[in-house]
């Protein structure tokens, strides 16, 4: 056998050997400071992005830098062919998931009079059914006793600002989904959590920092690492008790 072909070999048994581990809306913010702590953790990494590929090919160069296995997939958690594939690109590449994230989502600000059936459905298609699917499909593509997480959001208990209706009653329904789908997946071990932040310093949130912070006990802004945190844990082994729960981590912002 040709030397070069063994080490392929050989490197593709050593990728199927490490947990795989997939993370949908993985290239900024919340999402890329969870796939590059997964890959501190030892996991292989797929992550998803809608748009910005330069963004996801940074998370994946700086994952492989360090030495870590990672993978950029194209797919708009809009469409759910897209997110078969990506589930089914991510197995084929880095074997049957260990760890499911579903962090995709959008935020649309407006008055309930002013929300147009459009803006609606976007909302609707991404941080409902997307989840769902999400959810669904990487269950049927994962090892018994993996862990799913989804990204939903503390307004889901409290928004407390005018115009957030629609985005708080899409993260409401990943909260309730996750407590149901629990039930469902806890014969095959495997667990699904949902973390719900509060205010995260990103690229995103950068303009709301000054009216934020007064309004959080703490008096500071989440940073993406803390959520990154919770979500490693959740995946480990000591979080194996924990399922169908919703954590949230906001500062207090929701007391």
């Amino acid at each position: 056998m040709h030397l070069l072909n063994l080490v392929h070999i050989m490197q593709d048994i050593a990728t199927h050997d490490s947990p795989a581990a997939l993370v949908f809306g993985g290239s900024r913010g919340i999402g890329a400071a969870i796939a590059t702590r997964l890959a501190q953790e030892g996991h292989a990494v797929a992550l998803t992005y809608a748009n910005r590929a330069d963004s996801a090919n940074e998370v994946v160069a700086s994952i492989e830098a360090a030495g870590g296995r990672a993978l950029a997939i194209e797919a708009d958690s809009a469409d759910p062919s897209a997110i078969t594939r990506a589930v089914d690109t991510a197995v084929q590449r880095f074997g049957l998931l260990s760890v499911a994230v579903v962090n995709a989502g959008i935020y649309r600000a407006n008055p309930l009079g002013a929300v147009a059936l459009e803006e609606l459905d976007q909302m609707l298609a991404v941080n409902v059914r997307g989840v769902f699917l999400a959810v669904q499909a990487a269950a049927a593509n994962m090892r018994d006793g993996g862990r799913i997480i989804t990204i939903g959001s503390n307004t889901a208990i409290r928004t407390g600002s005018p115009g957030s209706s629609v985005y708080a009653m899409t993260k409401a329904a990943v909260a309730t989904l996750v407590s149901g789908a629990a039930l469902d997946l806890a014969p095959r071990g495997i667990t699904i959590n949902n973390i719900q932040p509060g205010p995260i310093q990103t690229d995103l949130t950068a303009e709301w920092t000054e009216h934020l912070i007064p309004r959080i006990p703490l008096g500071r802004m989440g940073q993406s690492r803390e959520i990154a945190g919770l979500a490693a844990f959740l995946a480990g082994a000591d979080a194996g008790y924990i399922t169908g729960a919703s954590l949230t981590a906001d500062g207090g912002f929701v007391l």
